[in-house]
C-alpha cells in the first residue's frame, strides 16, 4: 500500500485482535508475534505509562524479529487523573462503567517502533476525548454480561457492544480500538525519510 513506508513487514508485538484487525484493515503487512511482557499497576502520568510499556513489549519482542520493524503499542484510560485499566472482575467492571456514565475521559494510545538496522527508535502517545451517556445500572449488567468488559482498559469495547455506551468522540477512533494507525503510519514514514 502507499501508505506503508517500507517493503519489510512489521512484526505486531501484541496478541491484541484489535490491533491485528486495525492492521489489517490498513493494508499494512505485518506478522503477529506475541510477546510476554507482565502488565503490573504503576504511577505516573498516562501518556509516559502507556509509552512505557509500549516499549517493554516492543523489546521483549525484538529479539524474534528477525530484522523486521518491531510495533509494540498499549492503551489505557483514565479520568481526572486516576488510570482505570482491566477489571479485575464483574463487580469492577460495574464501578469503572458507573465512573464513566455520563462523562468525559481519555484513552490514551502508547506506540513503540523498534528497528536497530535502519537505527530507528519510535516513540509516542496520542490521546482521545470520550464521552459516555448517562448509563442505567441495568444496562451496565447487561454489557458486562456479554464479557466483552473483562480484557479491555476502561471495562468497554468500542469497536463492539460497548458502542452502545458512547455519545460522542473527539481524536481518533481507532486510538480508542487499540492503534492510533495513522499518526503511527505518518510518523513511521517521517523517520524511515530522515535516515534516507
Amino acid at each position: 500500500m502507499w501508505w506503508y513506508p517500507s517493503s519489510v513487514p512489521l512484526v505486531l508485538a501484541s496478541r491484541s485482535p484489535r490491533r491485528k484487525s486495525i492492521l489489517e484493515m490498513a493494508g499494512i503487512p505485518f506478522v503477529q508475534i506475541p510477546g510476554d511482557v507482565e502488565e503490573v499497576p504503576m504511577e505516573g502520568a498516562p501518556g509516559e505509562v502507556v509509552l512505557h510499556w509500549a516499549r517493554r513489549k516492543a523489546r521483549n519482542v525484538l529479539p524474534k524479529s528477525l530484522g523486521r520493524p518491531v510495533l509494540g503499542a498499549d492503551t489505557m484510560v483514565a479520568q481526572e487523573g486516576c488510570l482505570l485499566g482491566k477489571p479485575r472482575d464483574e463487580d469492577h467492571a460495574f464501578e469503572i462503567i458507573s465512573r464513566l456514565s455520563g462523562r468525559w475521559h481519555s484513552v490514551f494510545g502508547g506506540v513503540s517502533v523498534l528497528w536497530p538496522e535502519q537505527d530507528i527508535e519510535l516513540g509516542f502517545h496520542h490521546e482521545t476525548r470520550v464521552l459516555f451517556r448517562e448509563l442505567e445500572p441495568h444496562e451496565i449488567r447487561a454489557y458486562i454480561s456479554t464479557g466483552e468488559p473483562m480484557d479491555k482498559a476502561g471495562a468497554y469495547g468500542i469497536q463492539g457492544y460497548g458502542c452502545m455506551l458512547v455519545d460522542s468522540i473527539r481524536g481518533c477512533y481507532f486510538n480508542v480500538m487499540g492503534l492510533p494507525v495513522s499518526r503511527f503510519v505518518h510518523e513511521f514514514r517521517k523517520m524511515l525519510l530522515e535516515r534516507r
